[in-house]
C-alpha cells in the first residue's frame, strides 16, 4: 500500500511516543526487522525528526482528502433534502430506503402469532 518516499499524514500514535498527529511526514525506510512492531521510518520536516510508526498511524494525503470530501458532500446533500424537505432524498442518504423496502412486504401471520410478538417486544 505504501511506497518509499510518498507523502503520508500521521493520524494515530498507537504506542503514545510523542508522534505530531495531523503533520505531513515522508516515509523514508521500511523497517523488515520481523522482531519489531514498527512498519515505517518517517521523517517530519516540520520537526527535523524521524520515528518508527505501525502502518495504522498513518495514512495517505489523498485517501484522507478523498474521504473528507465525500464527508462535506454527503453533509451539503443533507442539508439540501432537509431545506427542500424532500424524504426521498433523506432516506436515500441515510440509507433507510433498503430497510424500508424490506419492510413492505406484506406478511400474513395468525393472530395469535401477532399478539405473541407484541407480548414479547413488551415483555423485553
Amino acid at each position: 500500500m505504501f511506497k518509499l518516499g510518498q507523502r503520508v499524514v500521521i493520524v494515530a500514535d498507537s504506542f503514545e511516543q510523542g508522534l505530531p498527529i495531523s503533520e505531513y511526514g515522508y516515509l523514508i525506510a521500511r523497517d523488515r526487522n520481523p522482531d519489531s512492531a514498527f512498519a515505517w521510518i518517517v521523517r517530519i520536516p516540520k520537526i527535523d525528526k524521524q520515528f518508527p510508526v505501525v502502518e495504522e498511524d498513518i495514512a495517505l494525503e489523498q485517501q484522507i482528502l478523498e474521504e473528507e470530501a465525500e464527508r462535506v458532500s454527503r453533509e451539503a446533500l443533507l442539508d439540501y433534502a432537509l431545506a427542500t424537505r424532500n424524504e426521498a432524498l433523506f432516506r436515500q442518504l441515510l440509507g433507510m430506503q433498503e430497510a424500508d423496502e424490506a419492510n413492505d412486504e406484506p406478511v400474513k401471520e395468525s393472530m395469535e402469532e401477532f399478539i405473541r410478538k407484541v407480548n414479547m417486544k413488551a415483555w423485553i
